[in-house]
């Protein structure tokens, strides 16, 4: 017991001495000002936050309605070039099959395969024409954008292909002509100088 009360006394002194030097931290003080900061900008990061949703959204719908016109563009393109193919086989047909038909070197046996022959392209173009009518007019065809500008890009690519083939076909039957026009002259040249 005396043990211990000695050293309760050496407590008490040492406690004592140092009181004088030692400082003592105390209770945590609470800021209030730091908080009500951290509120406000708690808020505005979200204010910020709902602003940057909105423009990401309005950029989304704006890359949306970009697409939709881009696609109805090409659409569009298509379209123009298979209308200027269709104009280029009419003023074939109007112009270049009537000077091959009405040529005296072209013989009557032929003036029917020939006429069949630039008919089934012309036909053939018509029915490009009425298929492109339904695929823009019609919602039937449950078709995607995409999809309607992939198949009238093939039909533009027949377009071509039909002009192509109307304009060889000018051009042989031009040359036909051409090298009877040249067999006649040969044929029924004077003999005599």
């Amino acid at each position: 017991m005396k043990t211990k009360i000695k050293i309760l006394l050496m407590t008490v002194a040492l406690t004592l001495f140092m009181s004088g030097k030692a400082t003592a931290q105390g209770m945590p003080v609470y800021d209030n000002t730091n908080f009500v900061s951290l509120v406000k900008q708690l808020v505005e990061s979200g204010k910020q936050t709902a602003e940057m949703i909105k423009s990401v959204k309005f950029l989304k719908d704006a890359k949306e309605a970009i697409e939709k016109v881009s696609s109805v563009v090409q659409q569009l393109r298509a379209v123009e070039e298979i209308a200027q193919n269709n104009q280029r086989l009419i003023n074939v047909m109007q112009n270049d099959l009537h000077d091959i038909l009405n040529s005296p070197y072209i013989k009557p046996e032929e003036v029917s395969r020939i006429a069949e022959s630039f008919d089934a392209i012309v036909q053939n173009s018509l029915d490009t024409v009425d298929f492109m009518g339904e695929i823009l007019s019609s919602d039937n065809l449950k078709m995607s954008d995409a999809e309607r500008a992939e198949v009238l890009k093939q039909k533009e690519k027949e377009s071509k292909e039909m002009v192509s083939s109307i304009t060889t076909k000018t051009k042989r039957y031009r040359d036909i002509i051409s090298f009877r026009k040249m067999q006649d002259k040969i044929n029924n040249r004077e003999t005599q100088y």
